[in-house]
């Protein structure tokens, strides 16, 4: 009998998410978002919006035709905007395949530039937790300041959120004071309500940022799943006092996305979000897109 009771208790997990509100419907998050878009998302398209977003930019190459060669002319282009464009702040990041952080940290000259390497199994998450851990020691090694990796969707999804929670745990502390963003492959979730879940229990277990999408699946990011995201983390600060970042990525192709996902983040977390040390969009597009804008001429520099 007693067996039975204890089966019965709640789980550390199911405490945690019952601190939050995860009973979303879709509709309103649809129609709350499209409220915030349609009355602030102008006001915000301004230049100085787009020079900050640009200093949002994780910059990322993630082909399987990458070469060392490449990813060193790639990182040449990020230190020669420093020379060519003085006035304006770089990129925040230059995100890579681990193999490729080694090239990328002695090639890089830009100051304030990032590494960042998406680790863990990405894009699919599916391999084993000890290769997750080592893949993500050595991207470390490597130069990597920052690691990405993926939630392992099947057991979130399954309701695994011991599975899921562990693993976090497990390469946050690999990561140690190094920042890790957790992507809940927001398309894959299937509700608002699961992007709740999703979020609140990858912070609780050590994300120091929640992000959509690896931009492998469909859909990527959408403006839905980031109201939700900033939600969790605006209440998941009110509880614990500690900041999460929001990281946007995959399908950001307009500069008119860059500005909603902008606008989302002000209106739901405010101004003490809107630095990169909080607020990055990871893209490879977006950046000559942003940087015609502000330059007002069809610009390719990376």
């Amino acid at each position: 009998m007693e067996d039975k009771e204890h089966l019965n208790q709640p789980s550390k997990y199911d405490m945690a998410l019952g601190k939050y509100n995860t009973a979303l419907k879709d509709e309103d998050i649809a129609a709350k978002t499209a409220h915030i878009i349609e009355k602030y998302a102008a006001e915000n398209d301004t230049p100085e919006v787009k020079k900050f977003l640009f200093h949002c930019i994780d910059l990322t190459t993630l082909k399987c035709t990458d070469s060392e060669t490449s990813v060193m002319k790639f990182t040449e282009r990020v230190n020669a905007f420093d020379d060519e464009h003085p006035d304006l702040k770089n990129v925040a990041a230059i995100c890579v395949y681990p193999n490729m952080a080694e090239i990328v940290h002695d090639t890089l000259e830009a100051d304030d530039v990032k590494i960042a390497c998406v680790s863990g199994g990405f894009p699919s998450s599916q391999t084993f937790t000890e290769v997750k851990v080592a893949e993500t020691a050595m991207a470390l090694h490597a130069g990597a300041d920052e690691i990405d990796i993926v939630i392992p969707v099947g057991k979130f999804l399954s309701g695994d959120y011991e599975g899921m929670c562990d693993e976090i745990q497990e390469l946050k502390d690999v990561c140690g004071e190094k920042h890790l963003k957790v992507i809940l492959e927001t398309g894959a979730l299937g509700s608002a309500e699961n992007i709740k879940k999703a979020s609140i229990l990858a912070m609780y277990s050590g994300a120091d940022f929640i992000k959509t999408s690896t931009g492998k699946e469909k859909p990527a990011a959408t403006p839905e799943a980031a109201f939700v995201m900033c939600q969790a983390i605006k209440e998941y600060f009110l509880e614990t006092g500690r900041k999460v970042g929001f990281k946007p990525a995959g399908g950001i192709n307009t500069v008119h996305d860059a500005v909603v996902y902008y606008t989302i983040v002000k209106e739901l977390l405010g101004k003490e979000w809107l630095t990169n040390e909080l607020f990055r969009l990871g893209t490879s597009r977006l950046a000559n897109l942003l940087l015609s804008d502000i330059l007002g001429e069809d610009t390719k520099f990376f």
